[in-house]
């Protein structure tokens, strides 16, 4: 390949330890976690004591031939700053990581003015899974705008997931109307297997709006690899912003328990149906101008023991 290929969507962490609307996730033995009420294998076996550490992840990135990764965050991980802040002091060319605040509850908005204050570039919002006892929390609400309007005004990039079809889609088009020079990713590429996914997608008409499509081998998973569904999703996605507005995804390391981490992108890169600079943008080049990518690491090809 004559480009390099980052990964606009992975998770890194510890260990999970967590609780999401009233039921516990924590990790286990295998690579395994009580997930929900119901035991998941959310690590490949081989990842014994369930450290989903970024040294591993550099591993499977060196092989697969991936330069580098954005970080973002879920509540399901339980949070992660104080792990991708070292992350991205060690790591700073291979790692773009996110920061993650208690949106479920009030002041989230001085939480993420003091991670913005400690060197995040990007705020990570699980926008799918912000409902409380009390109701869900608004996207638009006014601390959110107000946590909005700082990160504008620093050049705080959001990575965000919303619920699948159009529900919160109202609310995004208030955040971009109110705050135009917000840098959005919106994830999981609409929910693409989901009724109203196109209305995700067409955010990035917008111009500072770009969709990164984590998630969208297990979105496709009953097919399976190659995953032409994913394929012609990708084609349709562009056909509605342009391919300059799309961003490859992997959502390591939950796809990595179906299949390898190459092929949670080659998918792409033996297709027939996409263009040469059609890959290149969507593989690489669009997320290294979005999220400022420099000194990109060249990675050989290193042959396995099938080869």
């Amino acid at each position: 390949m004559d480009y390099n290929i980052i990964d606009a969507h992975s998770h890194l962490w510890l260990r999970q330890d967590t609780v999401v609307n009233g039921l516990p996730i924590y990790t286990m033995t295998n690579g395994r976690s009580m997930f929900l009420g119901e035991e998941r294998q959310m690590l490949p076996p081989f990842m014994t004591d369930g450290r989903n550490t970024a040294e591993v992840f550099i591993s499977n990135m060196d092989y697969a031939q991936v330069s580098a990764a954005v970080v973002t965050q879920e509540f399901i991980d339980g949070f992660q700053n104080d792990y991708l802040r070292d992350v991205a002091r060690r790591y700073p060319e291979r790692f773009f990581v996110c920061g993650m605040c208690e949106y479920r509850k009030p002041g989230f908005a001085d939480q993420a003015r003091q991670l913005i204050d400690s060197g995040f570039a990007a705020i990570a919002i699980p926008g799918h899974r912000l409902q409380t006892p009390e109701g869900r929390v608004e996207l638009d609400s006014d601390e959110m705008m107000r946590m909005f309007h700082y990160m504008e005004d620093h050049g705080t990039i959001l990575s965000i997931v919303i619920q699948e079809g159009d529900t919160q889609i109202g609310e995004m088009e208030n955040i971009i109307s109110e705050c135009p020079r917000l840098c959005i990713a919106l994830g999981h590429f609409g929910m693409v297997t989901c009724k109203g996914w196109q209305e995700q997608i067409k955010l990035a008409r917008h111009d500072n709006v770009r969709i990164e499509s984590g998630g969208i081998t297990w979105l496709f998973n009953d097919e399976f690899y190659p995953f032409p569904g994913a394929i012609k999703a990708i084609r349709e996605a562009s056909d509605l912003v342009g391919m300059d507005r799309l961003m490859w995804g992997s959502d390591y390391p939950r796809t990595i328990t179906a299949i390898t981490y190459r092929m949670s992108y080659d998918f792409v890169v033996k297709s027939n149906e996409l263009t040469s600079d059609e890959k290149r943008l969507f593989l690489g080049d669009n997320a290294r101008r979005f999220y400022g990518f420099k000194n990109l690491i060249e990675l050989p090809y290193i042959k396995n023991m099938s080869e």
